[in-house]
């Protein structure tokens, strides 16, 4: 947020910023969910709905998990929530309480430390690296002291990109399962991979997790703010009672307009999107690259590149900003990624135009072979 907030005054000021920084497709929502929210102002109340969401968007949601992943899911499965982080404010508070140990990875998405931790729970941090792709492994559980309370895994991850195994993925879910720890599963950037690698979800192998899913990524609909859970029958009356105190419901003319976004004809706007992404991760992989950063995540989904840049900096927020004011370039540090290498890491997102991809490469050259 820093980021964002110094690259706006950039643009206000010099009105040069190329932004790789921000975690959101550049693109707006699909056609056919536009029409419905423009007749949905017309012929709808638009007042407050169903706690758990309109019936038309939990089963829409239903159909697409079971056409997706094969398993069948009943539209009273399914909770929809003001954006995904909604639904984790909802489970972590459904599923814990304070002084509860829930495990995450490192690097990992830092809403989920932060919140958790604002909660009063112990956060425990998996160490991932590289050698099991920077995502956590039944193997690391197994070292832990006790099972936790719970597991977050995301699979593509934010900020690498790199996804789970399904096997591992399975094996994860039968763990957890087994030793009476809730997995949550974060599946927001299904949809956005390349090289033709399956993205498992939790569901496939254990009904006990909780599956996230959301419209803002592979749907382009970041600021409709619509997420959505599927939950064990067990938690629902806590979920329900949770959310109809602290939102009511969530946002009615995104609801009618999501209901659109899982046909064929938003899918075809949709994977149109995912093509340019796969341009877009190619020409920024290959463009650090060539500028000396080489040590990469493996980008297997979503639309980031995780980079080292340990060999330029010790301190990735001062050099995020030092590149901001000198190039107009916004990338996002590691810092909040990663609480222990992060001071050496940063996330650029290629989400954007791919003419901005190149400019920024560009921009980015000049400024490291001047420094």
């Amino acid at each position: 947020m820093d980021v964002w907030k110094a690259a706006a005054e950039r643009a206000r000021t010099h009105g040069d910023v190329l932004s790789l920084a921000a975690g959101q497709p550049s693109t707006p929502a699909p056609a056919p969910v536009l029409r419905a929210a423009k007749a949905a102002i017309d012929a709808e109340l638009l007042g407050y709905t169903e706690t758990f969401g309109i019936l038309p968007l939990r089963r829409a949601i239903a159909g697409h998990h079971h056409r997706t992943y094969g398993y069948p899911v009943d539209p009273d499965d399914v909770v929809v929530t003001t954006g995904s982080s909604g639904a984790f404010t909802l489970i972590f508070l459904a599923a814990f309480d304070p002084g509860d140990t829930v495990v995450v990875a490192r690097p990992g998405y830092p809403a989920y430390r932060n919140t958790l931790t604002a909660l009063g729970c112990r956060v425990v941090e998996l160490d991932c690296r590289a050698e099991t792709r920077f995502q956590p492994t039944v193997a690391m559980l197994e070292d832990l002291p006790r099972p936790p309370k719970g597991l977050i895994v995301a699979s593509p991850a934010n900020p690498t990109g790199t996804m789970i195994d399904p096997d591992e993925l399975a094996a994860l879910a039968r763990w957890c399962e087994a030793h009476g720890t809730l997995l949550i599963s974060d599946e927001i950037y299904h949809g956005i991979t390349y090289g033709g690698e399956r993205t498992a979800s939790a569901w496939e192998t254990s009904r006990s997790s909780v599956v996230i899913g959301s419209v803002s990524k592979y749907f382009s609909m970041t600021g409709w703010r619509l997420g959505w859970m599927l939950a064990p029958a067990r938690l629902r009356p806590a979920l329900q009672r949770l959310a109809s105190n602290m939102t009511v419901c969530p946002p009615a003319i995104s609801q009618y307009g999501a209901v659109h976004a899982f046909g064929d004809e938003a899918r075809t706007e949709l994977e149109a999107h995912v093509q340019r992404y796969a341009v877009n991760r190619s020409i920024l992989l290959e463009g650090l690259t060539g500028l000396g950063i080489t040590d990469l995540a493996p980008a297997d989904g979503a639309f980031y590149a995780y980079a080292d840049i340990g060999h330029l900096t010790g301190d990735s927020m001062a050099w995020c900003a030092d590149v901001l004011a000198n190039t107009g370039v916004a990338v996002a540090p590691g810092a909040d990624f990663d609480t222990v290498d992060g001071h050496r890491t940063v996330r650029l997102s290629f989400a954007g135009a791919t003419a901005e991809i190149e400019a920024a490469l560009g921009r980015l050259g000049d400024h490291l072979r001047r420094t």
